[in-house]
């Protein structure tokens, strides 16, 4: 099993000393809110959130008493020390893992949660596999950064630590190539209070990005190009299979 790179890893252990608080709990938020909307049809007694970040999401999570039992992996030493600091009732454990071994048995899980984290793994296709292992449905969601001229903003992506482009769709074809079959899903749109945040000393930008979020929000193409893409998954047990 391959293990997350040693540039990566030395990147992310101190991604959450930096500032961006307010913009991360606005975020949060929001993920929060996705993941309750998509997975509000069963209570799951045992989750775990793969990729937690500073804790954001599952701070939420956990004050809307989503589950009974929420174990929590995260690749960065800054982002454990964060979600350690927020005391959450529901946290069994969080534990530092190398992007791609999951320490737990076979079906440990109802639940596995993974929320803007397959952006940034270099071997999406090993960690999809461990998510498999270890739960019984599977929560996913990515920012959808595509372009037809994506290639011209390769640096502006990077700088994000996103390694991997998705549309829906190609999202979706990774997944079921690897034999996870779509229950449910969602188009998602950057929220007013990400956007006055994001552009608060721009209003013209601010005003035209939720006027394009709203046209794309009411036609077709949001299936192509929302902001982020949510999806619950059950896996088949199969795999891939070629050829």
């Amino acid at each position: 099993m391959s293990n997350a790179s040693t540039q990566v890893q030395d990147t992310y252990n101190q991604q959450y000393h930096s500032e961006n608080n307010e913009w991360r709990q606005l975020g949060g938020q929001q993920k929060a809110k996705n993941i309750l909307d998509l997975c509000s049809r069963f209570k799951s007694a045992k989750t775990i959130d793969i990729g937690s970040g500073n804790g954001a999401v599952i701070a939420e999570l956990d004050k809307a008493n989503f589950t009974d039992e929420l174990s929590s992996l995260e690749i960065s030493d800054s982002g454990i020390a964060a979600i350690q600091e927020r005391q959450l009732k529901s946290l069994k454990s969080v534990q530092k893992f190398d992007g791609y071994k999951i320490p737990f048995d076979n079906k440990s899980f109802e639940l596995s949660l993974c929320s803007h984290v397959i952006e940034h793994v270099e071997h999406p296709r090993l960690l999809l596999r461990e998510i498999a292992r270890v739960a019984n449905y599977h929560y996913f969601e990515v920012p959808i950064d595509f372009s037809f001229y994506v290639d011209q903003k390769i640096q502006h992506y990077l700088d994000y630590g996103h390694i991997n482009i998705y549309t829906p769709a190609l999202f979706k074809f990774l997944l079921k190539s690897e034999g996870f079959e779509v229950i449910d899903e969602r188009f998602l749109f950057t929220n007013h209070a990400q956007i006055d945040f994001q552009f608060k000393h721009q209003p013209l930008k601010r005003l035209t990005q939720k006027l394009k979020n709203l046209i794309v929000s009411l036609s077709p193409y949001k299936k192509i190009k929302p902001n982020a893409y949510a999806v619950l998954c059950q896996h088949n047990g199969k795999g891939l299979s070629i050829f």
